[in-house]
């Protein structure tokens, strides 16, 4: 008796609840006694699955947050460092952000945007004096992955304005020099560019430089042509490194743009940094005065100096650049749907995204000492040389894996990862190949010259 009033009781339950629409509804789709009839044939444990399941139907999935920086390097910055990256990393999300595959795309270049990047004051950041903040060479790697992640192309414009150039003056001019130029260069009302590279000379430059110089008096007659030099389509002044003809010595110049005999001609039709303004320049018997000669520049090794700062630079952006992509391709799985889900659920995308974030991250860890070494004055070229290595190799995987992705949508220019893909060939390149960077390592660990 008890059993029985037990059951009516539950019975009432059942119908109290019951939504007699919704069932009426329901049976015009679907079977309810062949419905009812597999529900019964469940066992508990699979009616527990699908209660869970409908349960959990109508919340909506709390996604992590996108973050390439997987173990959190960043902030291993001190504090008054971090709030700098972080001042960047708005400025390239707010400013470059919305206009980068616009400007790509042209392949012009936003010169709107100088004078906000000037306030932001990291310009020279590693330098002390003349204006220039002195912070750490890790700061600076931070800075070179936030612009990269969103813009190789910035990234590349900046790292000409305050590696190279500056550089150039900073390590090899006179005091004189240097309290002309630096300063206006820190709040960039000066724009520089960096001429070594030449049409026929690229790896070669060390022992091979056609461009030629030979001094007349109190002048400097230069002739020659330098290739793939940014920013110098607008640049006020370019470095440019010539032979001397008497004594077959590397010498430095700053040439400025209103120099009697200097010709950029900005080169057209490139497939990756399209923003990038880059020249070929011709000089035919261009004169400097001898004031303008890089007073500490006496030889090849005097530019090595600059070329190892930069060449750390240039990994910091290769792995700007593979983050871009990946974080790209991360948001972009969880917002593609296909066969009902986000195509980020399936395992063998996740497993995809798990071999791009494990490359990165052993990127991002390299480069953070490379940095530290640089900081504690203890950076050599192979270290560096390894890590443009390393670091550029790795990035053409994560790119490639980044662009699989997006399927079709992979190659438009709104996707974003087009231009990453593009843009990592140029990184690939320059700052010394694959190959050169290699037998750079290849003789500090064996002992032996491999090079011609």
């Amino acid at each position: 008796m008890k059993n029985f009033f037990q059951s009516i009781s539950g019975i009432k339950s059942i119908l109290k609840n019951l939504d007699i629409e919704k069932l009426n509804k329901l049976s015009q789709k679907v079977d309810l006694n062949e419905m009812m009839g597999a529900v019964s044939a469940m066992s508990d444990e699979d009616l527990a699955k699908m209660m869970k399941m409908m349960k959990s139907g109508g919340k909506k999935k709390e996604i992590p947050p996108i973050n390439g920086d997987f173990y959190e390097l960043g902030k291993t910055l001190p504090e008054n460092e971090r709030e700098i990256q972080l001042k960047v990393r708005e400025f390239m999300e707010k400013e470059i952000r919305p206009i980068a595959n616009e400007y790509w795309n042209k392949a012009e270049f936003p010169m709107h945007i100088i004078p906000k990047m000037a306030e932001l004051n990291i310009a020279g950041l590693t330098y002390k004096g003349y204006g220039c903040p002195g912070h750490s060479a890790l700061l600076e790697g931070f800075i070179a992955m936030e612009m990269a992640r969103v813009d190789t192309s910035i990234s590349t414009f900046f790292g000409v304005q305050t590696g190279l150039a500056m550089g150039s003056i900073y390590y090899c001019g006179s005091e004189e020099q240097k309290q002309e130029w630096l300063p206006k260069m820190q709040k960039m009302e000066v724009i520089g560019a960096f001429g070594l590279t030449e049409p026929e000379v690229g790896s070669a430059v060390a022992g091979g430089l056609t461009t030629t110089c030979k001094r007349e008096g109190d002048e400097w007659v230069i002739n020659g042509q330098k290739k793939w030099i940014g920013n110098a389509t607008f640049s006020d002044i370019t470095i440019i490194w010539a032979r001397d003809l008497d004594d077959q010595k590397v010498k430095g110049f700053i040439v400025r743009k209103d120099n009697p005999g200097i010709h950029p001609e900005k080169m057209e039709n490139k497939m990756a940094l399209r923003t990038v303004q880059n020249a070929l320049i011709t000089m035919k018997d261009c004169r400097v005065p001898e004031s303008d000669r890089l007073q500490e520049a006496n030889s090849f090794k005097d530019t090595s100096v600059v070329l190892k700062m930069t060449r750390a630079g240039v990994a910091w952006q290769a792995v700007g650049c593979s983050r871009g992509a990946y974080e790209a391709a991360l948001k972009y799985t969880n917002d593609r749907f296909q066969f009902g889900r986000p195509i980020a659920s399936f395992q063998l995308v996740q497993d995809l995204l798990v071999t791009m974030l494990g490359d990165l991250t052993a990127m991002q860890t390299m480069v953070t000492r490379l940095s530290v070494m640089q900081d504690n004055d203890e950076l050599l070229d192979e270290h560096a040389s390894l890590a443009k290595v390393f670091c550029t190799l790795r990035m053409r995987d994560i790119v490639d894996q980044a662009r699989e992705l997006f399927g079709g949508n992979g190659i438009l220019l709104e996707y974003d990862i087009a231009r990453f893909v593009a843009d990592a060939e140029a990184i690939y390149s320059y700052e010394g190949t694959k190959e050169i960077n290699s037998l750079i390592v290849g003789r500090a660990i064996t002992g032996h010259s491999a090079f011609v």
